[in-house]
């Protein structure tokens, strides 16, 4: 049966699909001759994938961190229709920000050869996802529905319509769900730069309303919402398949197959697969009676008082989401010479100015909660440090290595003990002759490791495992168990964990971090107290991806301190904020934050005849936890009143926090020998950018 398209209605001819902004085939394929070597900022390592607009090439910024970059063939470039089409995806991109999106990083539309930056997203699209797997199940379905609702809100939100949600179009990380490509996405005013008489959108996943008359706004995403979630859940489409028109007259006349959809599902959905566009469900009331749902799983699992009380959608998705992590060793380390991996912030943002000043347009915005920018130069009125507390190892020694005496000193508090920023200073002829050798790791250097051959050796070996095991086990992550290795001729020490099968990527990056510092810590002290006989300085993070290969997670250098500063102060940064959402296993810790959040609402709410603030409720969406990396305590809001969106109201948290979570710390640190958090940090969520960003940091009086 055909379907006759309405008078003056566009046909059904496509336009050729752009390709993806994000990845196409996932793995990093060899360049090819002519292939860029760099592509505005970023050096480019391989092919991500081509289609008939362009080539979208693997590369990594300064900082070593990923990107997608999709440079357009000259044909295509040549193109003024196509240019503006182009420059208007840009435009589009760069509006959009938030939750299980892919950030648009830099692009300059009008080069020669025009191209785009987004970060890069591992992982299946779910067609592909799918075809090999299977459909969805579980806890990894409501989180796929929430996060793909939560996407599309925020498109909304920012007056764009995607017109082409497609299981192509999304892609299943191993953080959860990414919706990409705004190839052909238009503003919500109907501004566009569209081929005349061309259809948008692919048969099976256009509204009713779009095939009546063209109309694309968005309900019709929420359309095609409800047939994604459908098509994950069972694997099949709502409306069949078969000819373009066949397809069309089920999608406007009958009824969506559902069957085999989960009970709770089914509401939302109906209300998305609505006939009528002012029926349907919005990407708000989606996400967020889909992110009750998945806190109702996370109930029926973990038992009722499993969460006494309601965490953050994300933290839901997250814990929900299980999709295993897609390591591509063709990936370059990313690392920065002689520091290590997580300390990037400054290179970023001169990367950013870098951009900006050459005409190139850059963005700083991600959905993704890891993702903040520090925008705080206050100096604070705690006295911040760049240096921490660690234990060092008992075996002590003097600079020419002659074995000390054992005196009968006052008892030394090891917290007190800083970690050796410089331990090579004043030093003429030590032993650890690497310390100007900007050279990575290599792989061949870890396969040569050895395990301990000497008592020195021995202790380092132990100080890197007892203070990792100490970090991991406040997260319940102490079973990521790792393996001491030593190279000498490298003067390299190498920490390696895994393999664990299905685990969660924020897990290694909690291990890499926590290595990073276990191990740099051993070292410095180490080179501090044996700087003409200790050769080890470097420090190599690996992860096992079978019993005979790894891939490299971070590297640093433990002659150049073991924590990032600004201008000789401490700062939060995303990584530690990433750690301090995990939520803790330690029962002191849960019972602290409980209290540090109290005293920041009684704090500010004392405060508020001085400061004309409102008063803030315990449910206003404060929030606290921890880094045992940096021993530091974050706290973080989402603001979901909008109290801290003025420079005078975030002065008054950040004042506030300082207050409130420092007399808890301190406490605790006085009457718990065990206790190590001395620093706070804290950051709101900015609705401009889509991000929290760092509003202030320091370091506790002891």
């Amino acid at each position: 049966m055909g379907v006759r398209q309405p008078h003056g209605a566009p046909s059904q001819k496509r336009n050729k699909p752009p390709v993806s902004i994000a990845r196409i085939e996932g793995r990093v394929q060899p360049a090819r001759s002519g292939d860029p070597k760099r592509v505005g900022p970023y050096r480019i390592i391989g092919r991500l994938g081509s289609g008939g607009m362009g080539t979208v090439h693997a590369g990594l910024d300064p900082a070593g961190l990923r990107v997608a970059v999709k440079v357009i063939h000259p044909a295509q470039a040549e193109d003024h229709e196509f240019r503006a089409r182009f420059r208007r995806e840009v435009q589009l991109s760069s509006r959009v920000h938030g939750p299980c999106l892919i950030p648009l990083l830099a692009a300059d539309p009008d080069a020669e050869t025009p191209w785009l930056a987004t970060a890069y997203a591992p992982g299946l699209t779910l067609d592909q996802h799918l075809a090999a797997h299977g459909a969805l199940t579980g806890g990894t379905l409501f989180a796929f529905a929430t996060g793909t609702a939560q996407a599309l809100a925020a498109i909304h939100a920012a007056g764009v319509v995607h017109r082409d949600v497609k299981p192509q179009n999304v892609v299943l990380t191993p953080a959860g769900p990414r919706v990409l490509d705004f190839g052909i996405a238009h503003a919500a005013d109907g501004t566009s730069v569209t081929r005349t008489g061309v259809m948008t959108g692919t048969p099976g996943w256009i509204s009713p309303e779009h095939y009546h008359t063209g109309t694309a706004g968005p309900e019709g995403d929420m359309f095609a919402w409800g047939t994604l979630v459908a098509y994950a859940a069972t694997g099949r489409l709502p409306f069949g398949t078969g000819a373009p028109d066949v397809v069309a007259y089920r999608v406007m006349s009958e009824k969506p197959d559902l069957d085999g959809l989960p009970d709770e599902l089914r509401e939302p959905l109906t209300k998305g697969l609505a006939k009528n566009p002012a029926e349907r469900i919005s990407a708000n009331a989606a996400a967020e009676e889909c992110a009750r749902l998945l806190a109702r799983q996370a109930t029926q699992v973990l038992g009722p008082a499993a969460e006494p009380e309601p965490t953050q959608i994300g933290d839901r998705l997250t814990t929900a989401w299980h999709l295993p992590n897609m390591e591509d060793p063709a990936w370059s380390l990313p690392g920065l010479p002689r520091r290590k991996r997580a300390l990037v912030t400054a290179a970023v943002t001169a990367v950013a100015v870098a951009a900006i000043s050459g005409g190139i347009v850059a963005f700083y915005s991600s959905g993704d909660r890891g993702d903040v920018t520090l925008t705080s130069d206050r100096t604070t009125s705690s006295t911040p440090s760049t240096e921490i507390s660690a234990p060092i190892s008992a075996s002590e020694t003097t600079a020419s290595g002659t074995p000390t005496e054992t005196t009968f000193a006052p008892a030394v508090d090891p917290r007190t003990i800083r970690i050796p920023k410089d331990p090579l200073a004043g030093v003429d002829k030590p032993a650890y002759t690497r310390s100007d050798d900007e050279a990575q790791p290599h792989h061949d250097e870890w396969r040569a490791s050895t395990t301990v051959g000497s008592p020195e050796e021995r202790d380092a070996e132990k100080a890197i495992r007892d203070r990792m095991k100490s970090m991991l086990a406040t997260k319940d992550m102490d079973f990521m168990k790792p393996t001491i290795t030593f190279n000498q001729r490298a003067q390299t020490v190498m920490v390696t964990g895994g393999p664990v099968p299905q685990l969660p990527e924020n897990y290694q990056e909690v291990f890499r971090r926590a290595g990073e510092m276990a191990a740099c810590s051993a070292l410095a002290h180490r080179l501090k107290n044996d700087p003409t006989t200790w050769p080890y300085g470097r420090f190599a993070i690996y992860w096992k991806t079978s019993e005979l290969d790894a891939t490299a997670l971070g590297y640093g250098e433990a002659t150049d301190g073991c924590i990032s500063g600004i201008a000789g102060q401490w700062h939060g940064d995303e990584s530690g904020m990433a750690t301090a959402e995990i939520p803790s296993s330690d029962k002191g810790e849960i019972h602290v934050a409980d209290a540090a959040v109290k005293a920041i609402v009684a704090t500010w709410n004392a405060n508020t005849t001085e400061t004309n603030e409102a008063a803030l409720a315990l449910n206003d969406g404060i929030s606290l936890g921890f880094d045992p990396i940096e021993n530091a305590a974050y706290v973080w809001t989402d603001d979901p009143n909008s109290r801290f969106t003025s420079h005078a109201s975030q002065s008054n948290l950040r004042g506030t926090v300082e207050e409130a979570v420092c007399r808890k710390l301190t406490l605790e640190f006085h009457n718990n020998k065990s206790w190590e958090y001395t620093r706070w940090s804290v950051a709101v969520y900015d609705a401009y950018t889509g991000t929290r960003q760092f509003i202030g940091s320091g370091t506790c009086p002891s």
